[in-house]
């Protein structure tokens, strides 16, 4: 990296995270106005997003080739009032916190005070939505049965396809007035609503042409009272670059880049999307500019290169919007999750491993940002160069790129009803979800304990932390005569938490379609204009809400104590170990000692174990899988809990595993911390045996030494480790290269630690902006150091 570019890189690493009252203002002062009050929603919320772009302040960094801030300046982060408000306690808490901080000002506090808070305080569709929960939704709500993203999100996690490589807004607005000229007005119901949809896409892609131009006007004025010759040159082609993109397809490298970054701030300022919107499989959408500049020497490498740097830099300065109440504690992080995809598979089934691919993870490797997080999609055609390629990075000890099978990828999209193109074309967003790029409403809807359920289970319905009933009557534990019948009780209250929740999700759906639709969003993501339906309303190709199972491990590990220990050897019945978990194992060392080092573990190929998981996963499979949902989708599962396992562990009391009170519960489909004596290939064996090709992605976690992989024939194990995994059908993997000890060392002395990077769940992280349980938890997972 050039001086330049490490100069950026140092002022995005040093900018202050804080809240900007910006958006939140604009938004404010647009709903006020008589007129919002005169057009149709979808277009009122269309005319918003180009009031914000017009008025919003334009922020040109020194030395920066690829221009446009979210906030006005780097790492100021809005908020969306519209969704939900943060209270003034909010704000005084993102200030003082001791760990990911986002530093409030007085105007700030003031802004919110006067105005934001009066205005929208029982208008935001958090307040909508909560109003329409039933009591039993707001009890599993509060007891930590699930956890529900929309509640400050919107829906999201979508990535944008190839054709948005390939075309501009001026094409777009030509595909929207097609579409309006063949509205039926005579035998389409729905024609009149059609129309104002696409009035609001219409007025979206004149808003982010017109956005672009504000940045080419001020670039032209720069340029002007710039005195360095080489900088006014700059100057003069970003404003060109701006004066061409996003209005007309990208031609060049620069222009393919620029063009991207301004549709990525147009879909996270027009709502929140909960994170993760992302160019996708960028190093097959910017092939075509490698082939036709750098390979004909129009561009040189060092260009191209710093060009990359630059725009990685862009997606360091955009933190993920602070979050509330219960979502802090589920996901307390900077990180967006914006989740580059590399290689895979072409259109026709093909190796997609190219030039570019290997010039991208130079850049993830050179970089070294956690923004944006980076994968890479592997298939059995994909040479074995690439694989060891991205773990010659990973043993550095960055945390990435994570590693996602692509053939079982697409083996779930087909199974989905995708069409192979659009598999193919797909990939991973977030932390680990699968879906088709360009053509799919993926969004999450949140976390679902399946620990917790057991807890319930076990005290007759009743949550012992609130003592309210909140599920069903299922029994008292002296009246269960066998394991089969404990769990036969706990698949009863599975399936009513489940249908608690998907009635909750249904109508969240309905309410984002009514009161927020995102004609931006839908421009992008096909066949939004040729239906006339909005991205929230239905009108992508798929669509699909995923909910996350959590705490697969640990579950595991409690069946299997109770099954043994109670049932089979009966070592003590279901109420004493009742009796020894209410008392926390405190008096009962023995006992929790049995529990711990003499009951078979979920992670080491143990079938008596592994045997429970699979139970587990196809009960949750049955309660979720293919349900409908309010936008003519259905609904499907997946395994990964960001951090959500933490603040799930800290809602719990001690389990029949041994687990102490409040502490995380096991992460993804990983072992519960510790558990996996036996090494890594039993760990993925006993990962292999549930069915990844019926979920959305499943999350697995590795730990290595860093001795292990210090040389080829330790990169060659691991890829050994990976390829044996994905020929089971595994969906995701991903490592932590860094000793106990060094992470302990950490922790005491974090001054000497400040970029250690450390991978938690589906993202990297900083360890130091880590809180102590998390901290803790990614200490206590098994460190392998041999197969």
């Amino acid at each position: 990296m050039n001086t330049r570019i490490q100069k950026l890189r140092e002022q995005s690493l040093n900018a202050i995270n804080c809240i900007s009252p910006e958006r939140a203002l604009l938004m404010t002062e647009f709903y006020k106005s008589d007129e919002a009050q005169m057009v149709s929603t979808p277009v009122k919320r269309a005319m918003s997003f180009q009031h914000f772009f017009a008025n919003k302040k334009i922020c040109i960094n020194p030395d920066e080739l690829i221009v446009g801030e979210r906030g006005p300046a780097p790492k100021a982060c809005p908020t969306y009032p519209e969704i939900c408000i943060h209270s003034l306690d909010d704000l005084k808490i993102l200030n003082e916190r001791e760990k990911v901080s986002f530093k409030v000002d007085e105007e700030t506090f003031k802004i919110y005070e006067d105005s934001i808070i009066p205005f929208w305080t029982g208008k935001t569709n958090r307040d909508k939505l909560i109003g329409n929960m039933t009591p039993e939704w707001l009890n599993a709500y509060e007891a930590g049965i699930f956890t529900e993203f929309q509640e400050q999100r919107a829906p999201g996690h979508t990535v944008l396809g190839k054709k948005m490589f390939q075309r501009g807004f001026l094409d777009v607005k030509k595909d929207i007035e097609a579409a309006i000229e063949a509205l039926d007005f005579f035998y389409d119901n729905e024609a009149y609503d059609k129309q104002e949809e696409l009035k609001a896409m219409d007025i979206v892609c004149d808003g982010i042409i017109h956005f672009a131009k504000r940045h080419a006007d001020e670039l032209e004025r720069l340029a002007k009272v710039e005195e360095d010759a080489i900088r006014k040159a700059e100057l003069e082609q970003m404003a060109k670059v701006c004066r061409r993109v996003p209005a007309h397809a990208p031609q060049t490298m620069h222009e393919a880049l620029q063009h991207y970054w301004f549709i990525h701030l147009g879909v996270i300022s027009e709502l929140n999307p909960w994170d993760s919107f992302n160019p996708g499989r960028l190093d097959q959408h910017l092939l075509p500019f490698y082939e036709q500049e750098v390979k004909t020497g129009k561009l040189s490498e060092e260009s191209m290169y710093e060009l990359l740097h630059a725009f990685w830099i862009k997606f360091n300065n955009h933190p993920a919007p602070p979050k509330m109440g219960v979502t802090a504690k589920e996901s307390n992080t900077y990180t967006d999750f914006c989740l580059i995809n590399l290689g895979g598979l072409k259109e026709d089934g093909s190796d997609a491993v190219n030039e570019m691919s290997y010039v991208l993870l130079n850049v993830i490797e050179e970089m070294r940002l956690l923004q944006p997080s980076s994968m890479v999609q592997l298939s059995k055609k994909n040479p074995d160069r690439f694989i060891k390629r991205a773990l010659r990075i990973v043993k550095t000890g960055f945390g990435q790129p994570s590693i996602f099978n692509t053939d079982a990828v697409i083996q779930e999209m087909l199974r989905q009803g995708k069409s192979i193109e659009d598999a193919r074309n797909g990939g991973c967003s977030g932390c680990v979800e699968t879906g088709a790029f360009g053509t799919e409403n993926y969004s999450l809807s949140g976390y679902f304990n399946l620990a917790k359920i057991l807890e319930v289970t076990m005290n007759n319905g009743v949550d012992p932390r609130k003592g309210k009933l909140i599920g069903l009557q299922t029994g008292d534990l002296s009246s269960f005569d066998s394991y089969e019948e404990l769990f036969a009780a706990w698949q009863k209250q599975v399936k009513y938490f489940a249908d608690i929740k998907l009635r909750g999700n249904n109508v969240i759906e309905r309410l984002y379609a009514t009161y927020l639709p995102v004609p931006f969003l839908s421009v992008l993501v096909d066949d939004c204009i040729s239906k006339g339906k909005d991205y929230n309303a239905g009108g992508a190709r798929y669509n699909t809400s995923y909910v996350q199972g959590v705490g697969l491990g640990s579950l595991t590990d409690m069946l299997a104590s109770i099954k043994l220990n109670v049932f089979e050897k009966k070592m003590l019945s279901l109420t004493e170990l009742k009796k020894a978990m209410d008392a926390n194992f405190e008096g009962y060392d023995q006992l929790r000692s049995d529990l711990i080092y003499k009951t078979p573990k979920y992670g080491n190929d143990d079938d008596y174990a592994d045997d429970l998981a699979v139970d587990i996963f196809e009960t949750f499979y049955e309660a979720i899988n293919g349900r409908p949902t309010a936008k003519g989708g259905v609904f499907r599962i997946n395994m990964l809990p960001t951090t959500c396992h933490v603040y799930f562990g800290n809602i719990m009391g001690a389990t029949a595993d041994g687990r102490l009170a409040e502490m995380p519960l096991s992460e993804g489909i990983s072992p519960y911390q510790g558990a996996d004596t036996k090494g890594p290939t039993a760990v993925v064996k006993s990962a292999s045996k549930i069915d990844h090709l019926r979920t959305g992605g499943t999350l697995l976690n590795q730990k290595f030494s860093p001795q292990f992989m210090e040389d080829e024939a330790g990169i060659t194990q691991v890829m050994n480790l990976v390829r044996s995994y994905f020929r089971m059908d595994g969906h995701h993997i991903q490592f932590n290269v860094v000793s106990a000890d060094t992470l302990r060392d950490a922790q005491k002395n974090p001054e000497s630690y400040k970029d250690l990077i450390v991978r938690v769940a589906g993202y990297s992280d900083y360890f130091n902006d880590l809180g102590e349980d998390l901290q803790n938890e990614i200490i206590r997972r098994n460190e392998h150091t041999e197969f």
